[in-house]
Formats: structure tokens, sequence, C-alpha cells
């Protein structure tokens, strides 16, 4: 695509966190600054905060590829509404740490504090990093304080990194948790990038797949692109993609404003159209508070929650066909032979259709995964309702 139309050795806006392509802004600085302290303190807890695509998950992989490994050992959760024995199976699976047969919480943490002592007597400390915290309990943050507990003599064995959305901000401060915030050595929320860096990042990025000034970039895209990603690594990223391959289809080698106005017109109308809009899975999604026990007509829940799910498996389905179809009408377009003398052909028809293609491709791609993550949600509630209808016919 367009990296091998401008010479480049890999895609350098993809939006999956990557260590190689990390930007050190001015508030990632800062966050740096607070975990290099929290670090040194080996112990506690450290919160680091910010929008949805800020740039957390990426600075804990540059955190991640820094360090050295024969003085701490590091693991890795990404939350997805774990209660706190769940959360005690992931951590030990994270470090490594065997469980035998059915999970057994008391075996477990027994396995895991066994381990960090290891850890300790070989002269490493131990960091879990926890991302998307917000998405949980009360009850999984206390088990995350219990596992802080874990001390060899005076040694502290484990300390913990929560990466967040804002919103978890509150939830540290709630009044059920004035335990572990009293545990929270460093704090840090990640804004969006300065206006002026903009510019920086993107050439950053580029220059690390072997970008030497082509394609240019016009006077004004700059700051046309900081007004419309508002400086968000992720969205900044999303509009630049889509601007190369824009670059691509129409042979360009300066990015001016209209490709960038197009090109945000095109999202505009990506989020607008019905028949490429990402699905609403808040559609069915309970609070918290609503799936900790069923609700007094449990079987109408339930079976609307098997029913959403059906919708969206359908709707997926239907999504991965209409990609497949769309990506073999791609290749078909542009790998269709052209007769040697063939008279010239006008290929600005074309490009509109491979353009319209790709977009939709990409749309479609986007879409597939909201799928995904709203059947997840589903599925994560029933288990939640069946656990909860269980512990009622116990109880009963």
């Amino acid at each position: 695509m367009y990296d091998q139309f401008y010479g480049f050795s890999g895609r350098p806006f993809q939006l999956a966190p990557d260590p190689e392509f990390y930007f050190e802004s001015l508030t990632h600085r800062k966050a740096l600054s607070y975990l290099g302290y929290g670090l040194a303190q080996g112990e506690g807890f450290i919160v680091i905060t910010g929008e949805v695509g800020a740039g957390k998950s990426t600075l804990a992989a540059h955190l991640v590829a820094s360090i050295d490994r024969q003085r701490l050992s590091v693991g890795q959760i990404v939350t997805s509404r774990l209660d706190a024995g769940e959360l005690v199976r992931v951590a030990a699976q994270a470090f490594g740490v065997a469980q035998a047969g059915g999970f057994d919480k008391a075996a477990t943490l027994a396995s895991l504090e066994q381990y960090l002592q290891n850890e300790a007597r070989a002269g490493r400390r131990t960091l879990l990093i926890v991302d998307e915290a917000q998405n949980l309990a009360v009850a999984a943050l206390e088990e995350l304080r219990m596992l802080s507990n874990f001390h060899l003599g005076a040694h502290p064995l484990l300390q913990i990194l929560l990466l967040g959305q804002p919103e978890f901000r509150a939830t540290v401060n709630s009044p059920g948790l004035e335990q572990l915030r009293q545990r929270v050595i460093a704090t840090h929320h990640l804004d969006a990038m300065e206006v002026e860096e903009v510019g920086a990042y993107v050439e950053h990025r580029l220059t690390h797949v072997g970008w030497t000034g082509r394609p240019t970039f016009a006077p004004g895209v700059y700051a046309r692109l900081a007004e419309a990603s508002g400086c968000v690594p992720r969205r900044i990223n999303q509009l630049v993609n889509r601007l190369l391959l824009l670059g691509e289809v129409e042979h360009a080698d300066t990015i001016d404003l209209d490709m960038l106005d197009e090109v945000i017109a095109d999202l505009a109308g990506d989020a607008d159209d019905d028949s490429i809009a990402p699905p609403h899975p808040v559609e069915f999604r309970l609070d918290h508070a609503e799936t900790q026990a069923p609700a007094p007509d449990s079987s109408a829940q339930a079976g609307g929650m098997m029913e959403a799910m059906s919708r969206e498996l359908a709707a997926r389905d239907e999504q991965i066909a209409e990609l497949q179809a769309a990506v073999m009408e791609l290749a078909e377009m542009r790998d269709a032979p052209v007769a040697e003398h063939a008279p010239a052909i006008d290929h600005a028809p074309l490009m509109t259709t491979i353009t319209e293609l790709t977009h939709r491709i990409e749309a479609l791609e986007t879409r597939t995964t909201d799928q995904n993550e709203a059947i997840r949600h589903v599925l994560t509630m029933l288990i939640e309702w069946l656990e909860g209808e269980n512990a009622s016919a116990r109880a009963a």
C-alpha cells in the first residue's frame, strides 16, 4: 500500500502500541519522570491516566522495552471486568506461575508469593502493569492491594502500575479504596500533546520507517491536523494513515490542506453512515452494580442478553463476508492485466473506486473489531449472570 509507494520500511501510523515509535512529548516526559520516581521507591502503586488514545499503552510498552530485565521482572494484564478471583489467576499467568488443575485461589496465591520471593532472592524486583484499570471493580482493586502486601522480611515483593482512562481517578478516590489510595506513591494524567508537537510527532514516526522527505507536508497541514485530532496520538495516527493512503492513490509527493480536509470529511462521513457506523454495545451493557446479582426478571434478562449476542454474531458474520468481498474486488481491480497496446485510459474513475473500496475496507475492519468487543461484553455479562444464579441456588 502507501508504504511501498513512498518507500517506507513499514507502516508508521498503525494503531497498536509499539515502543519503537515512542515519542517523548512534554506530557509523556512528565509521565516518565513520575514513573522513574515511583519505580525507584520499589513499592506501592503508580497510577497513570489519560484519554483513549493518549498513549498510555505505548508509554508502558516503552517502559518494558527499556528496563533491565536482570533487575526488574514485569508481568502485564489488560483487564476486562475481572473479579477478585479472576484477577489473582490472571496475575499469576502474567508472571508465568503454573496453576495445577482447576483454579484454586489459595493455592495460586501461595504459588505467586513463592515466585515473588524467588525473584527477590535473585536480586530482581517485580512490577505488575495493569492496563484498562477503569474496568476493575472495587473488590478487584482491593485484591491488588492485598497482593502488594507480600513481603520478604521488610522487603516489599510487588509493585503495581495502573493505567486507566480519566474516570479511573474517581474510582481511586472512592471511599472504599482509602487503604489503596494511601499506597499510591506517584500519579500523572497524560494530557494531549502540545499543538507545536504534532508535526514533530508525525515526522518522528515517519523517520522510523525510512522517510527522507517524500512526501512533503504543505504549510498549515500540521496545524490543521492538530485541530482536527485534538493533538491525541491515536487520532493523529488515524488521520495521517488515511492521508498517506490518499497520497498514494493520487500519486502525490506533497500532502496539502485540501487532501487533509478531504480525509477529515471522509472520516466524518464514515461516522454518519449507518451502513458502516460501529455498533453500540452500550445498548445491552449493564452497569457493574446491576451485574452483581440477577434482576427480579432474571430469565428475561438472560434471554435479552442471548438475543443481543445472536444479533451481534449475525452482524459480525455479515461484516466479515462484506469485508472479504470488498478485499477480493479491490485485489481484482489492482491485478487486472493491461493489454500491451491498449489505448490510453482515464484512470481517475478507477482511482476513485479504489479509494472508496479502501476506505470501505478500513471501516469494515473497525466495525468487525467493535462487533467482537460487543460479543465479549455480552459473554462476560452472561457469565456473571450465571454465577449469580448459581450463588442464589446454593444459598437457597
